[in-house]
């Protein structure tokens, strides 16, 4: 009981440090930053901090954002899994990656360099447009994780049962909502928040780009192990459904036949 205790607050103070990296996120890529008045040592953001050489700035907010997509990439995979399932209870496993996901985005926003040189500037209705943009892709990314299962997403589920003694349950294939617009709604969450700004600097293109392609990487990777967990049930989604931009004027033909079930000849 001990140890299914210890599982659980491990996994309680994962989900909070989660909780902090990603509203400090809404901040930082916002560049909405606590005010001078309130004592608190949150002063930076995508474009306000120390100043520092273009050179030195391109190098190690590379090397931040490299840290990041290695580490989320290489831990997600199945072949990672099963090595650090030999020392490290099944029921913590994804607290731990999540937990060390959240300490790397708060380096992140603590170690980044600015670079304010301009791109864009928009006013008006076209600002207010970008904005609005800007805080649906926060709000997609975020409803997007509670339509699967936002508890088993980020660890809490599995220390539950665990704690309970039970088995802890396998995913099942569902497309609830916006899963069944686009395969990935959590991603373009993120690549709305990430584009979507009415004051667009040079720091924030190189962070919007090196994400942009890290996503669209690290999605191959995805649909590959879902292929592979979840078989024809998983190609048929992908004919049915984009990856990640909706379907405006309906869809092919292929789309509107129905699926084959599990295991028919092509």
């Amino acid at each position: 009981m001990f140890a299914r205790l210890a599982i659980l607050l491990y996994a309680i103070v994962s989900y909070a440090v989660f909780t902090v990296s990603f509203l400090y996120a809404l901040g930082f890529v916002g560049n909405y930053v606590v005010p001078k008045s309130i004592d608190m040592p949150i002063d930076m953001s995508m474009d306000i901090g120390s100043s520092t050489n273009l050179g030195e700035a391109i190098v190690v907010n590379l090397l931040l954002m490299s840290l990041f997509a290695i580490q989320h990439t290489v831990m997600a995979r199945p072949g990672f899994k099963r090595w650090w399932g030999k020392f490290l209870p099944l029921a913590c496993q994804r607290s731990t990656y999540v937990l060390l996901s959240s300490l790397i985005l708060l380096l992140l926003f603590w170690q980044w360099r600015p670079i304010p040189a301009p791109i864009w500037q928009t006013s008006g209705i076209a600002a207010w447009l970008l904005i609005g943009l800007h805080w649906l892709g926060w709000l997609i990314a975020f409803a997007a994780t509670h339509m699967i299962d936002h508890f088993d997403l980020f660890g809490l589920r599995q220390a539950f049962a665990a704690l309970r003694g039970a088995e802890i349950p396998g995913q099942s294939f569902r497309t609830p909502l916006l899963y069944k617009i686009v395969r990935h709604p959590i991603m373009l969450g993120f690549l709305l928040a990430f584009w979507a700004t009415p004051e667009m600097t040079a720091g924030h293109l190189l962070f919007a780009i090196a994400n942009t392609a890290y996503i669209l990487v690290a999605l191959q990777f995805e649909e590959r192990d879902l292929i592979a967990e979840f078989g024809m049930t998983y190609q048929q989604y992908r004919r049915r459904v984009p990856m990640l931009l909706p379907r405006l004027f309906g869809r092919r033909t292929e789309d509107r036949q129905p699926p084959r079930p599990a295991g028919a000849p092509q």
